[in-house]
């Protein structure tokens, strides 16, 4: 006797979407360009709003790289990006001190951190990163440089820069859209004393501003598209000498304290996270970059 079991499955199920405090693991790590699942008229407002968002969009940037620093903050509210300061930013550095610049070290929610942390100080602050386009260094108010991810390399390179003036690094080597903080290397803590940590946390409604999968020189376009992004800088107290390294305290020590005191300003969650477990959950590699071989100069360089 053959018996046959069957299911009927209602065409229309309303099955609601479980919520994100009720999920067994918390989502940490996720892509794509839309902030929100668009439904039939979201979709439609979207497709209506990239020609104009895209032309916003470059306006907005074009105001952060020509205009002087100082008239940039005001530009961006007249244009509808709003930037909140908070906290007390520190005076810029002397040039007949001596002394290393101060190191800002920020949370990491897109590669416009150091542009908008620049905004808040009102003078352009130069930033070390690990990879970023052609595009973006091209169409950059502040000087970047990148990191080699040799740790000798990069401290000694890190080491020249603070002694030029102030710096900017985010320890945690890649953006997370999500309300953690991901685990932040401890090279930083080793190189200097003089360690201000910033919050930072953005809004966009529309189009999210990082990538993991696609060509990360429309990352600052997607932010700017959105129809009032938003940025807060969040200025903390400067690290007590007696918690650094130069008091005895180990760079993961100090490192660590640091994260938990972002994550505290932002309501956030401390994780062990690191670049490479995020480009193996989104990306399928461990993130890291090749170095491409110089072309001659009569070529056309991509980006």
């Amino acid at each position: 006797m053959h018996v046959q079991e069957s299911y009927i499955v209602p065409p229309k199920a309303q099955v609601k979407a479980v919520e994100a405090d009720k999920l067994p693991k918390p989502i940490v790590f996720h892509d794509g360009r839309l902030v929100q699942k668009p439904n039939p008229v979201a979709a439609l407002l979207i497709i209506l709003w990239i020609p104009v968002g895209f032309i916003l969009a470059c306006l907005r940037i074009a105001a952060g790289s020509l205009l002087p620093m100082p008239l940039v903050y005001y530009a961006f509210w007249a244009l509808g990006v709003r930037v909140t300061i908070k906290g007390n930013p520190p005076p810029p550095p002397t040039k007949n001190s001596g002394d290393s610049g101060v190191l800002f070290i920020c949370s990491h929610r897109t590669l416009l951190d150091p542009i908008f942390l620049s905004t808040a100080l009102g003078r352009p602050i130069p930033a070390v990163t690990y990879s970023v386009s052609r595009l973006s260094e091209i169409i950059s108010p502040i000087h970047t440089v990148r990191l080699s991810r040799d740790r000798a390399t990069d401290a000694s390179m890190i080491k020249k820069l603070l002694q030029k003036g102030d710096l900017a690094i985010c320890p945690e080597g890649t953006t997370c859209r999500e309300p953690f903080l991901l685990r932040f290397s401890a090279l930083f803590a080793e190189l200097t004393d003089e360690l201000v940590p910033v919050a930072m946390v953005n809004r966009m409604s529309m189009f999210h501003g990082t990538t993991a999968r696609g060509w990360k020189g429309m990352d600052p376009f997607y932010f700017f598209m959105n129809p009032s992004p938003a940025y807060e800088v969040a200025f903390l107290n400067k690290l007590p000498q007696e918690l650094t390294c130069g008091d005895g305290k180990t760079s993961h020590d100090v490192a660590n304290y640091i994260q938990r005191v972002i994550a505290a300003t932002l309501s956030y969650e401390c994780t062990t996270f690191t670049r490479k477990d995020k480009y193996r959950a989104l990306a399928g590699n461990d993130g890291t970059v090749a170095e491409k071989s110089r072309v001659k100069p009569s070529k056309i360089m991509g980006c």
